[in-house]
């Protein structure tokens, strides 16, 4: 069983998630981290192979307080799809791109210039 805990402080590392998880038996600890810093995102996934065992770490663990921060520990849900989003258009058709002065049709700073 795959289990969700949340609500991590942001100072817990791999070691200590895993040292949390000791005496269930964790097959499998991942604290997830933000690709660009490094830091922890302040949730991870830990995977049980016992389902009673990971019920068991799951009442044991939700709510206990770790750093000052009251853990939230579930069973994990699958991830959702996302609905596709629609791409931008970056076509002329909506004014702008003319110049510097943004979107008037005359091609912006000042409006129509005439010579």
């Amino acid at each position: 069983m795959k289990l969700h805990v949340g609500n991590l402080p942001f100072s817990v590392d791999d070691e200590e998630l895993k040292s949390l998880f000791a005496e269930y038996n964790a097959e499998e600890v991942t604290l997830i981290k933000d690709k660009f810093s490094g830091r922890s995102k302040g949730f991870g996934f830990v995977t049980i192979s016992n389902d009673e065992v990971a019920q068991k770490a799951i009442a044991d663990l939700n709510g206990k307080d770790v750093q000052g921060r009251e853990l939230k520990v579930s069973e994990a849900r699958p991830m959702e799809e996302r609905p596709e989003r629609p791409r931008r258009s970056f076509d002329n058709n909506r004014g702008g791109g003319r110049g510097f002065g943004g979107g008037s049709r005359d091609g912006g700073f000042g409006g129509r210039r005439r010579f």
